[in-house]
């Protein structure tokens, strides 16, 4: 039986559940407005947060509220240097991206094999991972590397030095998995290390949460006391609404709102409502959360957990040392030569990000000295000297720009008493959505 109207019906059903995406610069005089509303379903901010956190894009203000089906929320975006969007083509994107976020997307890289490795930090670690994949005839195309509370975890993208293929010989596989846990091993890992390899991998960063999360580096002491702050994290529950209330106060920096997402939802909670500030420095992230069951948190262990992880996702990225930028034509080894001249000169890298494009190695590490405080920039000049002055170069990490106007406090700042009625959180939510007008 044929139905004449099926066509209709489907692009009424695609309308309904494609979110309607809005990209706005008349309505502030200082950041983009990115308006998202949408059918929800469990993980869509995530998914949302991570397109504009992948286009490098610091987030401002954002406003968040999906109770019921439907999901609305507002991001204020500048791009790095702190200005409004301009650029036709990042807009473009912007509105295609947000708008097909119920598909499934992938973020595996094509032709390659993935690689990932979790175990204790030590000086010198990574040297040795990358002169591994060089003896084995491996070519990283590209890799990230987090380090925490002397854990480590890392993802490298590789395909084979002469054929430029995935590698799929099991034996070969089997050769790089055994030679790298016995790397991550050394001689006193009081864990045990682990390895794996795949054809496909989700999102590199939000992997990357999820191998620290599962090693449980946020259990652990760190071995080198930061100079920073520690994350302010509270949670408490409002029983009248059936929520959990949690609030962050850090300071600000790009892809903060990413990683806090990023544990909630892998950690099974639903975010229904959300306001995040940023003033000065400083930002202030308040989330009213749920279990995906419906229930809030329900032991005191439970949110200490829920404090311990968000702690240490906001942790892992901000790894302190010089920032270290190589730009130069690739080659087999460079990766090894150079992470070795590191670890003869003393050099820790902390965080490292590898990637190649038309066979110009573009990688960023940072470093410190061995025990973790800032390296002398003596010694810099020396491994500079020795890499080559033009090729590696001491990089100042990118400045947070903030408006001056912007100095106001959050309504309800971290560990504040008062928890805001849900009644007036939805109408300021939808007032900065622009759905309703303000009656004052």
């Amino acid at each position: 039986m044929e139905w004449p109207c099926l066509d209709e019906y489907e692009k009424l059903v695609i309308r309904m559940n494609t979110p309607r995406v809005v990209v706005d610069n008349a309505v502030c005089a200082t950041t983009t407005l990115v308006k998202v509303d949408s059918a929800r379903k469990h993980g869509i901010l995530l998914e949302a947060v991570q397109v504009l956190t992948d286009l490098n894009l610091s987030i401002k203000k954002a406003y968040i509220s999906s109770d019921g089906r439907w999901f609305m929320d507002v991001f204020h975006v500048t791009d790095l240097n702190g200005n409004k969007l301009t650029d036709e083509s990042v807009i473009n994107y912007i509105e295609q991206s947000l708008g097909c976020i119920h598909h499934v997307r992938s973020n595996s890289f094509n032709g390659l094999t993935a690689l990932e490795l979790t175990g204790t930090d030590r000086l010198g670690l990574l040297s040795e991972v990358f002169a591994v994949l060089a003896d084995l005839e491996c070519n990283v195309v590209e890799s990230k590397m987090w380090t925490h509370n002397g854990r480590i975890a890392s993802l490298i993208y590789v395909k084979d030095c002469d054929s430029g293929n995935p590698i799929e010989d099991s034996q070969k596989i089997d050769r790089i998995e055994g030679r790298l846990r016995n790397v991550l091993k050394g001689d006193n890992d009081i864990r045990s290390a682990k390895t794996s390899v795949s054809l496909a991998v989700t999102h590199t960063e939000r992997r990357l949460h999820q191998m620290m999360f599962a090693d449980r580096d946020y259990e652990r002491e760190p071995i080198i006391r930061s100079a920073s702050e520690s994350p302010a994290v509270t949670v408490q529950n409002w029983v009248e609404r059936g929520y959990s209330v949690v609030n962050v106060q850090c300071k600000d920096r790009r892809k903060l709102l990413f990683d806090v997402v990023c544990t909630l939802t892998d950690m099974q909670y639903v975010v229904f409502h959300a306001t995040i500030n940023t003033a000065g420095d400083k930002a202030y992230l308040e989330f009213y959360i749920r279990h995906t069951d419906g229930s809030p948190i329900s032991s005191e262990a439970e949110r200490q957990r829920v404090i311990q992880c968000l702690q240490a996702a906001i942790e892992r990225r901000a790894s302190e040392g010089v920032r270290l930028e190589l730009c130069t034509e690739d080659r087999r080894g460079l990766l090894a030569d150079v992470t070795r001249t590191f670890r003869e000169n003393g050099l820790n890298v902390t965080r490292a990000e590898i990637s190649t494009t038309s066979e110009i190695a573009l990688n960023v590490f940072y470093v410190t000295d061995a025990m973790g405080n800032p390296a002398d920039p003596k010694i810099i000049e020396a491994v500079r000297q020795k890499i080559g002055l033009s090729n590696l170069k001491v990089k100042e990490l990118p400045l947070i720009n903030h408006q001056e106007a912007e100095r106001d406090e959050p309504t309800v700042g971290v560990g504040g008493a008062v928890l805001l009625s849900l009644g007036s959180l939805v109408r300021r939510n939808l007032y900065n959505l622009g759905l309703i007008r303000s009656h004052s």
